[in-house]
């Protein structure tokens, strides 16, 4: 897959959750070769963190694989814990010939997965989105912290 390929190519993704106050925040999304990251934690009066980077063709051709090995596409969220005053977990995808949306209350531990009346399909979801923010984590980690040798 080409760099322009990557403008045409009709993959989406974006995950993220919110907090009991709506404005504590966390999303990942990549559309077009571009990933974006947003945090609003207000941890110690924090701003709002914004980052943005431009991946090739290999990276795109990783989070597809990830994202197609969870199976996803072949769950529903409809017996999932509905978003409740703790907070919500989203999860959109546009891969091959699907398109899925996901939300769920927001998820604290793997407790709250086993004790859901659809414990299958949400470990799903939870190891999806954890695999995904690893990695995205990772390549914000490179892209952002590396610092170049001075000679």
């Amino acid at each position: 897959m080409a760099t322009s390929d990557l403008e045409r190519d009709p993959f989406y993704l974006r995950t993220g959750h919110q907090g009991m106050h709506g404005h504590e925040f966390l999303e990942f999304e990549y559309a077009h070769g571009r990933i974006r990251y947003a945090n609003n934690s207000n941890y110690r009066n924090d701003s709002l963190i914004r980052k943005e980077m431009f991946v090739g063709p290999a990276v795109v051709e990783e989070l597809k694989r990830i994202v197609r090995e969870s199976e996803i596409t072949k769950e529903d969220d409809v017996a999932w814990p509905k978003k409740n005053v703790v907070g919500k977990q989203e999860l959109e995808v546009r891969i091959d010939k699907e398109h899925i949306s996901f939300e769920t209350a927001k998820i604290g531990s793997l407790a709250d997965v086993n004790e859901s009346s659809d414990a299958e399909g949400l470990r799903v979801f939870y190891y999806l989105v954890q695999d995904l923010k690893c990695f995205i984590f990772s390549l914000i980690t490179l892209h952002f912290k590396i610092k170049p040798i001075q000679q």
